[in-house]
């Protein structure tokens, strides 16, 4: 079995937390479902070297780049090589700089625990950060959350609220270095 079907088939059965009262419990698992067939936890959840290899950092949940793993200088993409992938599988580098996976847990200060639902709506229907930043940067296939129905959307944002909230700060992204 691949890492990513493992992780796939882990993830499947996991429920990272309880749920919440504000949203009903039908709509969290909802969301549940749906992060585990979008894949969010691909790379929103750090990737830890265990026995057998690469495995989900259950501890870690949704929480985004570990903020104590600084990250040396990418490679720099060219030829068929265009983008590349840290072990964690929470860092990527290619020609629109370095990304880093968002904590998405309902931490107020470093996840999403102050935002509001029509601020995640609005973050995705315009595929920037905050709704207004800069642009949602790949790989996140923000392209595919925008093909799903608003109350799918609301799902997976009381999903996301319902989980343990982890303090992780997660770098800024990194604009691409400068071709001499």
């Amino acid at each position: 079995m691949t890492p990513l079907t493992f992780r796939t088939a882990l993830l499947a059965g996991l429920s990272f937390g309880i749920a919440s009262a504000a949203a009903p419990d039908a709509q969290i698992r909802r969301g549940a479902y749906l992060t585990r067939i979008m894949g969010c936890a691909d790379c929103h959840m750090p990737l830890k070297m265990g026995p057998k290899g690469p495995e989900p950092d259950l501890a870690r949940g949704l929480s985004g780049h570990p903020e104590a793993l600084v990250m040396p200088a990418a490679p720099e993409p060219k030829g068929p090589w265009l983008w590349s992938g840290a072990a964690t599988n929470t860092a990527f580098a290619g020609p629109w700089g370095v990304s880093y996976a968002a904590n998405l847990t309902p931490d107020d200060e470093t996840g999403l625990g102050r935002w509001t639902e029509a601020q995640f709506l609005q973050i995705v229907h315009t595929g920037r950060h905050l709704g207004k930043g800069r642009t949602i940067l790949p790989p996140m296939p923000i392209q595919n959350l925008q093909a799903t129905r608003e109350e799918d959307l609301k799902a997976i944002f009381a999903y996301l609220r319902s989980q343990p909230a982890v303090r992780n700060h997660v770098p800024t992204a990194t604009e691409p270095a400068a071709s001499h």
